[in-house]
């Protein structure tokens, strides 16, 4: 199973950027981090599960799901 929130498309990204102003001192590049959206359990009206972002289930889009 994809990490991809199914309700907004919500998907992992790429983080780990670096302003200029950090690159101008003394610099310790890291390497990027792969960002994950948080997926949790939901259960919907029809009484199955599926996985959805967290800001969803705030949302309730979950709720409109059957």
């Amino acid at each position: 199973m994809a990490k991809i929130c199914p309700l907004c498309e919500k998907k992992s990204s790429m983080g780990g950027g670096y302003s200029n102003r950090v690159r101008a001192t003394q610099f310790n590049p890291t390497g990027k981090r792969r960002r994950q959206p948080n997926l949790q359990w939901a259960k919907l009206l029809s009484g199955k599960r599926m996985k959805a972002c967290t800001k969803c289930i705030k949302a309730g889009k979950h709720l409109s799901i059957r």
